[in-house]
């Protein structure tokens, strides 16, 4: 259990990115009082573990209404997963999020941006409903699957002391230390990726 609890847990934290997210968040809500930062930040990271609790539930039922294989859509999920790491070690995401921020900052007044865009796509974006999708496939029975959802929540509530510290957090570490890290988590988010495409390709094929 502890060696599935893990893998997931990392699956999930590199790919919902606590440390990219927080300082993005910290320019979303800048001119907002600390309470505004608190209730956005928890109703943020709420609503996007609702998202992704749909997805691990009920998300195989839905790709089987759709007639798609699950090796399929593992082979597709590890490639946006390997995407998503591309970006994060060449900084594409970080740029990306930063310029969804300034569109977002720039009316004058105080804007809730707990639903559009921490939520979705910040939050719980492609990559987090494929990373769940696949770790729900890997759970044998309900402790396994107790056990990546637990994995989830524990992503979701750092995720959410993350931007709720957003502030203190970006000052402490500053914008070269948060940069390392993202890139760090790329390179395991690409391993990681690769994982799941040769998986995929395994039962394709049946190698």
């Amino acid at each position: 259990m502890t060696q599935l609890f893990l893998s997931a847990f990392i699956t999930l934290f590199v790919v919902i990115d606590p440390p990219g997210c927080a300082p993005i968040y910290a320019g979303l809500t800048k001119g907002a009082t600390q309470a505004q930062r608190r209730n956005m930040a928890i109703r943020a990271s709420f609503i996007a573990g609702i998202i992704l609790l749909i997805f691990a539930l009920f998300g195989e039922q839905l790709l089987g209404a759709l007639h798609i294989d699950l090796d399929s859509f593992r082979i597709a999920g590890g490639l946006m997963l390997f995407w998503i790491a591309f970006e994060m070690v060449f900084e594409k995401r970080t740029q990306r999020r930063e310029e969804r921020a300034e569109k977002v900052a720039a009316t004058p007044e105080v804007e809730d941006v707990s639903i559009f865009p921490m939520a979705i796509p910040m939050l719980a974006g492609p990559g987090a409903i494929a990373a769940i999708m696949l770790l729900m496939n890997e759970a044998d029975d309900l402790t396994e699957t107790l056990t990546v959802l637990g994995a989830l929540g524990a992503v979701l509530f750092i995720t959410m002391l993350a931007l709720i510290a957003a502030g203190p957090l970006l000052r402490l570490l500053g914008d070269k230390v948060e940069a390392a890290i993202t890139r760090v988590l790329g390179v395991l988010l690409a391993a990681l990726a690769a994982q799941y495409v040769i998986d995929g390709l395994r039962g394709s094929f049946g190698i």
